[in-house]
């Protein structure tokens, strides 16, 4: 027997404080409209209705305490590792580093004593955990600098690097911290370019290189969707600014095949991300592996524009240079027009920020270093203007056409439902 939405028996008890749902202020704003209108029409009772309200609040996800607070541990992270440079002269080696290592322990236990502690958020998670954890992943970066230190290992390496981002990523997911992801995110990425860079540097590794990470990370994130949700949005967003990049550095006419070498870090990672790649395309459902198949293609893409090696030299461009050029900005607004419409499918504004951000800086540079080799003064900000006119109108064309498709899918389902 279903028991009626408006019965007393069916009210659920009041939550606490520590019991409540945080939304965003603008969500909190819809549904308090949504269960006025529910009241108005009798599905629920007065006393229901303000259950139903006292079950959230509203709670910014990036609020000014969250961003002070992360800045001063990325402060005092630097600040360490900064100590560390500076040798710390007045102690001995083992001393520095008994030092450094016992910092590290005390902040990691206060992280994780914090966290333990219920009123301390209770269903908000506290920004004053997540910094703290930050700084410990920060702080361990400082061990493995005085390690080296203390064992007279060469500091200048991509290896150190390496070693820290890897237990950057290990405390991540051992405590499912956000803060330590990015840094292991942030960290691992640095090394894997420094390091394929180490031997032999090119442009086409540059490119080859950002093209690979951005496939990985991707893949990363599409894999999350069936265990960890959370986790996939910084792995994907960070593949896709390394897309983006791949495909902005693959445009400049002066990145060319010339000295390029294979290193054993380079084909590692390329075989990591064909591996990944391909598990992504095959276990996650749907159009979420339409992402990873859109960043290999991108990838591709990139590499194709290197190869086609047109000079480098600005002060004559032929059909050739303006062929490239065109090649490269229409691959550019589609790629970016895609990432925007990831951004609405995922329900993420970064994602529509950094395609906007990506495809204005990018319809610059090209500007500038296509047209100014003919055009200069007024002419050149017209055709620069007129570049920014005609990218916006397709960029908002598309935007508009694809939340007409999802509001006329969304009512089509509730129609057969």
């Amino acid at each position: 027997m279903t028991t009626s939405l408006t019965s007393p028996t069916a009210s659920p008890p009041p939550a606490g404080i520590a019991d409540r749902v945080p939304l965003t202020p603008r969500s909190l704003e819809w549904l308090t409209g949504e269960v006025a209108a529910w009241r108005r029409e009798g599905l629920v009772s007065d006393t229901q209705a303000d259950q139903i309200l006292g079950r959230y609040q509203a709670s910014r996800r990036f609020s000014l305490a969250t961003l002070v607070l992360t800045l001063g541990a990325a402060f005092v992270g630097v600040g360490l590792i900064w100590l560390v440079a500076a040798n710390l002269d007045q102690l001995a080696p083992t001393a520095r580093f008994l030092f450094i290592a016992a910092l590290w322990v005390a902040i990691t236990v206060a992280a994780e004593a914090l966290a333990g502690r219920r009123e301390h958020g209770g269903a908000v998670p506290s920004p004053v955990v997540g910094a703290v954890r930050t700084l410990a992943s920060l702080a361990f970066g400082a061990v493995v600098f005085q390690a080296a230190q203390s064992l007279q290992v060469t500091a200048y390496e991509p290896k150190l690097v390496g070693l820290w981002a890897a237990g950057a990523l290990l405390y991540a997911y051992a405590v499912r911290g956000r803060g330590p992801l990015a840094v292991g995110l942030s960290t691992g990425v640095v090394w894997f370019l420094w390091a394929i860079l180490w031997d032999q540097a090119s442009g086409l590794t540059v490119v080859l290189g950002l093209a690979m990470a951005a496939v990985a990370a991707v893949a990363v994130g599409s894999l999350h969707d069936r265990w960890e949700p959370s986790f996939g949005v910084p792995w994907r967003e960070l593949g896709t600014a390394l897309a983006l990049a791949a495909l902005f550095a693959a445009a400049i006419p002066a990145v060319t095949t010339s000295d390029f070498a294979w290193s054993p870090v380079l084909l590692v990672g390329t075989v990591v991300a064909a591996l990944l790649a391909a598990a992504a395309a095959v276990l996650v459902p749907g159009w979420r592996r339409l992402e990873v198949i859109g960043a290999a293609a991108v990838a591709a893409v990139a590499l194709l524009l290197v190869w086609w090696d047109t000079g480098s030299d600005t002060a004559h461009v032929d059909l050739a240079d303006w062929a490239h050029a065109a090649t490269a900005i229409v691959v550019y607004v589609a790629a970016a027009a895609g990432v925007a419409v990831l951004g609405v499918l995922r329900d993420s504004w970064r994602l529509t920020a950094l395609a906007t951000g990506a495809l204005v800086l990018f319809a610059t540079f090209q500007s500038f270093a296509v047209f100014a080799a003919i055009l200069s003064g007024a002419w050149l900000f017209i055709a620069l203007g007129l570049v920014f006119l005609a990218t916006g109108f397709g960029f908002d064309r598309a935007r508009r056409r694809l939340a007409h498709e999802l509001a006329d899918e969304l009512a089509t389902q509730e129609g057969a439902s």
